[in-house]
């Protein structure tokens, strides 16, 4: 609180006049080096005392208590040549504190109230100790004595100081912000775009294809959804060297995310956004394995010297979301979330609570990896988790839900989504494909590789999607399935799906499921974030993508499977949800709702 009086700017003008000459609302000095001192006080009142004396009552100009001087009628004052309103300037006195209890987080104002320019300066207590600057480690502190004894000298010294106690704040409602989805980006094995994918996905194409290179030959299974593309060929030479492969692909998807929500190609700020208000959240398992092989590789072959210094940063399961950071100008935050095959969609559920909560505006999040090498391969073989069956008959050999499901097909990949509070992206009239409305975490605590049979950790995931989403089960509409074509996997994730749905999850009862794996091989840390785009586009069109390689749903299975061709999305309803699931028991749901 400060008690400075509204006075007029006039500039000071001291010079001497005798006491007889003051009047009330004279700014004055008892001495000259008073004056000098800036030690001025507010005639508030002049009373004749004796024929030789005046009794003069003074008070300082920012407020305190009065005092009285008898003066002599011809001494010499100072006056500052200003006039103040006596009104003006309150009566104020310091109270004691030596009784009071001082806490963490009171503060103590002290103004030198006998200063017209008196500036207030406030002292916080941390830790013991009253800081005049709580973010500078060398700004002035002072103890509690000497606090006391401000007060207790306050009156007499000309100063006005006051302790304002830490407030007993009662826990406040937060109220958690709209998040929407404005800006799509893929990379993917049916090729380089959103367009790309989306027009795969719709006409039953897949992108799974046999590995031909040498280091692979040996390999009991040999084909994988691999990218049509090379993705250093579309970056910048110089930039794409200091990315490794799934690096390349999360940028590719940021930069046709981005301009794909509306923002000017470069970042933040060719957008005009404050870069501290944007976010990365991206998942990856490992990133990608290659590089690490590669080096190991060269170190044995040809020494120490030969391993790149890029090495390390380059194997790091965090490198794509710091490229994105770097390419687009993002410094808000750039997290990573591993967590198994989950990895993906927790990101996205990250990014939206980051928005929710206000931690940054506008997020990109999904997944990015490049696991197809060939001791990957091989320790998914060794598991009994890839599929054995070929590409003769033309048909996927990755078969989610299919009566003839042999195991997953590696794949690889990036998918992200912008996320952004609704009234910033209303703000700026931009587009939105729908809402990111809620997500969904649980953890099977049962193998360390094989799911819960039971489904319950599954479900248990699903439930909690669609409550932070504010809605019910009668709201979901469509199931994006995490599917990966595995005997035991597709069981559970059926069972969870039928114990949440109910009737729901029955043939034409309302809820299609689709699952993608088929088109594309299991994308790994990029699956939630690559299937998200996908959920996200059969939203906003009203159409649910076939499952490719399901010739026929196995009996058990007991889902309204979409097979064969496209299929609308029922109308009633407004909730799509992405299911993710990893080894370890890692369960991810997002919830999205049309807009």
């Amino acid at each position: 609180m400060s008690y400075s009086s509204e006075m007029p700017e006039v500039p000071m003008n001291p010079h001497t006049v005798t006491a007889a000459e003051v009047v009330p609302g004279d700014l004055v000095a008892l001495t000259r080096e008073a004056a000098e001192a800036r030690q001025w006080c507010v005639v508030m009142h002049t009373l004749p005392e004796s024929p030789e004396t005046i009794r003069v009552t003074l008070r300082p100009p920012l407020g305190g208590v009065d005092r009285d001087e008898v003066l002599r009628r011809g001494q010499e004052v100072v006056v500052a040549g200003r006039r103040m309103d006596t009104a003006a300037v309150p009566a104020v006195t310091s109270p004691r504190l030596d009784a009071v209890e001082f806490r963490d987080g009171d503060t103590v104002t002290r103004l030198r109230a006998v200063d017209p320019e008196g500036v207030e300066v406030t002292y916080r207590r941390r830790w013991g100790v009253w800081h005049r600057d709580l973010d500078s480690r060398t700004a002035e502190t002072v103890t509690d004595d000497v606090v006391r004894g401000w007060a207790a000298d306050a009156d007499r010294a000309g100063h006005v100081v006051r302790h304002h106690a830490r407030p007993r704040r009662e826990p406040a409602a937060v109220v958690p912000r709209r998040v929407v989805v404005t800006g799509l980006g893929a990379v993917t094995p049916l090729g380089a775009g959103v367009d790309q994918l989306w027009q795969g996905l719709l006409e039953g194409r897949h992108g799974i294809r046999e590995l031909t290179d040498e280091e692979f030959a040996e390999l009991p299974v040999r084909t994988a959804g691999v990218v049509p593309v090379d993705p250093a060929e579309l970056l910048p030479r110089a930039a794409a060297r200091r990315m490794n492969r799934s690096a390349q692909f999360a940028v590719l998807a940021a930069r046709e995310a981005w301009n794909d929500a509306g923002f000017a190609e470069g970042g933040t700020r060719e957008s005009g956004l404050d870069p501290e208000r944007v976010g990365v959240s991206l998942g990856a398992i490992l990133g990608d394995a290659s590089v690490l092989v590669g080096g190991d590789r060269k170190l044995r072959e040809k020494g120490p010297r030969a391993v790149s210094p890029l090495t390390t940063p380059m194997t790091v399961p965090s490198q794509a979301a710091s490229q994105v950071s770097l390419d687009l100008h993002i410094t808000g935050e750039a997290r990573t979330v591993t967590s198994a095959c989950a990895s993906g969609t927790e990101a996205i559920g990250q990014a939206i609570d980051r928005i929710r909560y206000g931690r940054v505006d506008v997020a990109l999040a999904g997944g990015a990896e490049a696991v197809v090498t060939p001791a990957i391969m091989a320790s998914f073989a060794a598991m009994r988790a890839l599929s054995g069956l070929g590409l003769e008959d033309g048909v996927s050999p990755s078969r989610p839900f299919a009566k003839d499901r042999a195991g997953f097909v590696n794949g690889e990949g990036a998918g992200l989504l912008v996320l952004e509070a609704e009234e910033h992206a209303r703000a700026r009239g931009a587009r939105i494909y729908c809402e990111a409305a809620g997500w969904g975490l649980s953890a099977d605590a049962h193998h360390m590789a094989a799911p819960d049979p039971s489904g319950g950790g599954v479900a248990l995931a699903l439930r909690r999607a669609v409550r932070d989403a504010g809605g019910y089960v009668v709201d979901v509409v469509h199931v994006n399935a995490h599917a990966t074509a595995t005997k035991e996997g597709d069981l559970a994730e059926a069972g969870a799906l039928r114990a949440v749905l109910g009737e729901g999850a029955r043939a034409g009862a309302g809820v299609p499921v689709t699952a993608l794996k088929g088109h594309l091989g299991h994308m790994q840390g990029a699956a939630g974030g690559v299937e998200a785009v996908a959920a996200v586009l059969t939203l906003h069109n009203g159409v649910v993508p076939p499952t490719v390689g399901c010739a026929e749903v196995d009996e058990d299975i007991a889902l309204d499977v979409v097979t064969g061709a496209p299929r609308p999305l029922p109308a009633s309803g407004d909730l799509v949800l992405s299911n993710s699931f990893g080894f370890g028991g890692h369960n991810a749901v997002l919830a999205l709702r049309r807009v």
